[in-house]
């Protein structure tokens, strides 16, 4: 059995790096997706060791995200906060994970109690840290307590070693911090593509709204470039604990890394997909020329881009942020996926971009991006309709560790209460934050850096800023509550959800708060017009947040189910599910782990893992119904002038849904009847999913549901038989 040594050698570092403890593991190869072992570091006692992966750890939690809960579960009370030493970051891979076969199959996902919610949130990220950590011998690295310094936890996968390492002071900003990663640990220059860190900047060091960038190092750049693991404040953890950074070291990779039960199988599947990527992509969503950032017109088309909080969903200035804008401003001719065989591509970086704020103003950096949910977020949301100005915030909050989606919500916020005299500049200490105004926000940006200002308000996520204006400014409660988009605690993505029923539901019903990877249903609802029934709204509600739950439990990318589609996709009986890379998904399952499961226990995987989570968030004190209803803002008007800007649209809504007549009624009185009606709606949505699922009225799993799922462990059972279930 490998032991842990106190007295490490130097093992060749720079000067001003000491190693703390080592760990010496056996390498072996990865069986059919797995390495049945998970990695526990603590960073505090300098504890370093082995956990075994059971088959009934398998069977039930299957890998990638269910690893990282079962892993927190196991680790905290329900009396545990984010910031207790006991609290973890996880890190876990899946089976499908680091395959080079199949497009999007690169991810890893992360698992901590979030400063923002206090519940576990979920986060899934590309970047060659989680494959590389993977295949250096660990389905899961589980990072537990709090270091006296400064520290780096380094995984040499070639070696097979594991060392604690105190870092001298220096740099934490990202950018900086992955060049100085592979300058201490990658042997030369050819070695810097096998070696991966993760970081969180200064920003972390201040604000709630933290991230985690995972790097991989793009040889053709000559660069170490950036994905974020975004929501909830995981960064903030990170920054807690006194990590610097995260690294690994591997390079043995090839097509067989994953030891597939059948890899004719796994090759076959995957180049069916490769052919489909490369004679549609151009004609459907343009992900390899701009990847998701091609959003930005069509959601402006829909009526359904956020502008100025989530009070409009377009804007006559939408076409200078639009996708042709930055396309302009991306390198193109180059790979950019962030792993290896994903000819999808989207991950694009902006090259040569010359600061003009900040630490870094004159310096000429690449910008990884934008995503859609930043073009809305840091653009839109906050009135900025300027491509140069989003992509300068989306550059400081991503070297800074900071959530651009969380951002620019908050942002909007501070906006919002700034148009409504909640805010003033000597609320702000000076700072002018009138729509549009990316000076200021930037300015406010770097605040939450130097930790000072009103930055450190802002840092504090709505939720924390309703409760400090109210108290603070005298602001009315209900209006902050109307208007602050957040729920859980955690800040919304960047879609309005007025017009969409099921959409609505699924942000607020999400588990870990209102993101849209759980359920994404604007077209299908609003546009479509698929599921017009409440049963209808609740069997999608149902279905694609467990769809989408079973790509955090495998390491996979979402894009490639439904941002490249079949030909013929349009005319089959489901064409939301894509029932050719659902079966696809099923495949490349069966063909790299050797198990022969359907697309219906495709499905009863993903319900495990979920309710699990349900179970757990009850179990920290949320997720109760009073926790899954929205702020109004993302359920319709609140305020005249949003009623007025659509004011046909409503006044129809109110006769032919709410058998309500307008006539002689006052703009006031109208938003009044149309909140009452739909908020009645919404509840009436909630009964319709909750029954769904197998839930209580209050959201409750049901005792008789965990056990059909085979997850009615006797602390699960506890939980919600103490709450009714």
């Amino acid at each position: 059995m490998s032991e842990v040594s106190r007295k490490a050698d130097p093992a060749g570092l720079k000067a001003g790096y000491r190693v703390l403890a080592e760990y010496r593991y056996e390498k072996r190869p990865v069986r059919r997706g797995y390495n049945d072992r998970t990695l526990y570091v603590n960073p505090g006692t300098l504890e370093i060791r082995e956990k075994p992966v059971s088959e009934e750890m398998k069977a039930k939690f299957t890998g990638g995200k269910g690893f990282g809960m079962k892993l927190l579960w196991d680790a905290v009370s329900p009396s545990t906060r984010w910031d207790d030493p006991e609290n973890e970051i996880n890190i876990g891979m899946g089976p499908i994970c680091g395959n080079t076969s199949y497009p999007g199959s690169g991810k890893s996902l992360v698992v901590s109690l979030s400063p923002l919610t206090g519940i576990p949130i979920d986060c899934n990220v590309g970047g060659y840290f989680g494959p590389y950590l993977k295949f250096s011998g660990f389905d899961a690295m589980e990072i537990q307590g709090r270091a006296a310094g400064e520290t780096i936890i380094f995984v040499d996968g070639d070696e097979g070693i594991v060392r604690i390492i105190s870092a001298p002071s220096g740099a934490v900003d990202s950018h900086v911090l992955a060049e100085e990663m592979l300058d201490v640990f990658a042997s030369d220059e050819a070695g810097r593509r096998y070696v991966s860190s993760v970081s969180a900047g200064r920003g972390a060091d201040h604000a709630l709204v933290g991230c985690l960038n995972f790097s991989f190092y793009d040889p053709r750049r000559k660069v170490a470039r950036l994905k974020q693991a975004g929501r909830g404040g995981v960064g903030t953890v990170f920054r807690n604990k006194k990590l610097r950074a995260l690294v690994v070291k591997y390079s043995g990779l090839d097509v067989a890394s994953n030891n597939p039960a059948d890899l004719p199988t796994l090759q076959t599947t995957g180049l069916k997909l490769h052919r489909e990527i490369v004679e549609l992509d151009d004609q459907q969503c343009r992900m390899r020329e701009i990847g998701t950032a091609h959003l930005t017109e069509i959601m402006d088309e829909y009526d359904l881009l956020p502008t100025h909080n989530f009070k409009y969903g377009s804007h006559p200035d939408a076409s200078k942020i639009d996708s042709h804008h930055f396309s302009a401003m991306v390198t193109h001719d180059l790979p950019d996926g962030c792993w290896y065989g994903c000819t999808l591509a989207c991950a694009k970086a902006a090259d040569g971009f010359e600061l003009l704020t900040g630490p870094y103003a004159g310096d000429r950096v690449t910008v990884d991006g934008p995503e859609y949910e930043t073009v809305a977020g840091c653009g839109s949301n906050i009135g900025v309709f300027d491509a140069r100005a989003v992509l300068e915030i989306n550059f400081y909050c991503d070297t800074y560790g900071i959530d651009t989606i969380s951002f620019g919500t908050l942002t909007a916020f501070c906006m919002e209460c700034w148009e409504k005299g909640i805010l003033n500049s000597e609320r702000t200490g000076g700072l002018e934050l009138n729509w549009g105004n990316w000076r200021a926000v930037l300015e406010m940006l770097h605040g939450i850096a130097r930790g000072e200002g009103f930055g450190l308000i802002a840092g504090m996520g709505v939720r924390r800023m309703k409760k400090h204006f109210a108290e603070e400014f005298g602001a009315a409660p209900a209006l902050l509550a109307d208007i602050g988009c957040e729920c859980k605690g955690l800040e919304y993505s960047q879609y309005v959800s007025k017009e969409s029923l099921a959409q609505q539901g699924g942000y607020s019903m999400a588990l870990k708060g209102p993101q849209h990877d759980e359920a994404w249903l604007i077209f299908m609802d609003m546009v479509n017009n698929r599921i017009p029934t409440f049963e209808d709204k609740a069997e999608a509600l149902y279905y694609f947040p467990m769809f989408r739950t079973w790509f955090g439990l495998q390491g996979l990318c979402k894009l490639p189910w439904n941002d490249i589609e079949p030909a013929d996709n349009a005319q089959t009986s489901e064409p939301a599910k894509v029932p050719e890379h659902v079966q696809n998904y099923v495949d490349i399952f069966n063909a790299i782990t050797g198990r022969n499961i359907d697309k219906e226990e495709l499905i009863r995987q993903s319900a495990r893992v979920y309710n699990f989570q349900k179970v757990f968030c009850l179990r920290m004190g949320r997720g109760r119904r009073s926790d899954d209803r929205p702020p109004y803002r993302m359920m319709g008007p609140v305020t005249v002038e949003e009623y007025e800007s659509r004011a046909e649209r409503y006044d129809k809504q109110l006769r032919e849904q709410a058998e309500v007549d307008p006539s002689g009624m006052s703009t006031a009185e109208k938003v009044k009847a149309l909140r009452t009606y739909r908020e009645q709606r919404y509840e009436k949505l909630l009964d319709a999913v909750y029954k769904r699922k197998g839930w209580t009225p209050e959201g409750i799993p049901r005792v008789e549901t965990l056990r059909d799922l085979g997850i009615d462990y006797p602390e699960v059972v506890d939980v919600v038989k103490s709450l009714g279930g």
